[in-house]
């Protein structure tokens, strides 16, 4: 039998030298897809991301809100307490520290002394008090949704920065009253507020994430604080504790005094707001570089402990 040539047979694929090239060749590959979210484990030592907290600076104002409203409700006098407590404070320290221990004030009425230091003091207290405790108060949140947990100390802060405004007014009515002139230093008077925070945040970014575990830090935290409140230039000036030790013959006590980070930022701020004296450079520098230290630090501990924080609380 003669054999049909390839152009006369039934297969497609013999038949037609093109229809082979187009079952032959392979499909082409779907492009890969990039993926948006890579999740890798953290390293031991690292920064919080600022870039991510400012992504929810919503939740941020938001918390800073509620902390603000929930604070004064149900309160009789309601925001009046945040004049009233460094007023009621300034009054204690006139009578014992001004009339009592005849501290000096430079020519300042104390009254006002008084008040500009309760108002440097308050706002670092304040901030730590507030934010050691936000973790713990915020249970749900933590346990059930994602955020950076950072939001939490800074949004107290924020609060504690409001309260300063308004009794930052009281003090500037105080000072027409009393007629001081505060001066140009009063320019200055925000870095020193920036630095203050630093410090107070560094430690409570701490204290809030120990809380978590170790809930004796609300009871332990209270004391420190009133022992370092009198430990610090707060009812008092620093140049009345120098006269002091200068006339007890004691004055090698007074470099150890000045190691309290607290002693130059509260006599900055008492400079920049009353204008008498000078600006104390050394203490100032020291208290400054311990604020930088302590916020480091604490943005450090916080991310490290941050990944059990939903385990354990």
């Amino acid at each position: 039998m003669t054999e049909l040539p390839n152009s006369l047979t039934n297969d497609p694929a013999q038949s037609s030298p093109s229809a082979v090239a187009v079952v032959a060749a392979p499909s082409p590959a779907a492009p890969a897809r990039r993926a948006h979210l890579t999740i890798r484990p953290s390293k031991p030592w690292k920064f919080v991301d600022l870039i991510e907290v400012w992504e929810f600076r919503d939740l941020l104002f938001s918390l800073a809100g509620r902390d603000l409203k929930l604070r004064y409700k149900q309160t009789i006098l309601g925001v009046a307490w945040v004049v009233l407590q460094p007023l009621l404070g300034a009054l204690i320290f006139t009578f014992v520290f001004g009339v009592l221990g005849h501290m000096k004030s430079s020519g300042t009425p104390y009254f006002v002394l008084s008040f500009a230091g309760l108002l440097g003091w308050n706002l670092f207290a304040n901030t730590i008090s507030r934010s050691s405790t936000c973790m713990v108060a915020n249970s749900n949140l933590v346990s059930k949704v994602f955020f950076p947990r950072v939001i939490l100390p800074v949004a107290s802060s924020l609060s504690v920065i409001v309260d300063f405004c308004c009794a930052f007014c009281v003090l500037l009515i105080l000072l027409l009253i009393y007629r001081v002139n505060p001066g140009v230093g009063i320019l200055l008077l925000p870095i020193w507020i920036a630095i203050m925070l630093m410090a107070a945040l560094g430690i409570g970014m701490v204290t809030s994430a120990l809380a978590v575990s170790y809930r004796d830090i609300q009871y332990i935290l209270p004391v420190f604080m009133q022992m370092l409140m009198y430990a610090s230039p707060v009812g008092y000036s620093l140049a009345s504790v120098h006269a002091k030790l200068l006339k007890d013959h004691k004055l090698w006590v007074y470099p150890w005094y000045c190691a309290n980070p607290l002693t130059g930022m509260l006599s900055a701020i008492r400079w920049s707001l009353l204008g008498r004296g000078h600006l104390l450079v050394g203490p100032t520098v020291w208290s400054a570089a311990c604020a930088i230290i302590l916020f480091a630090s604490g943005l450090m501990l916080f991310k490290k402990m941050e990944r059990r924080f939903a385990d354990v609380i």
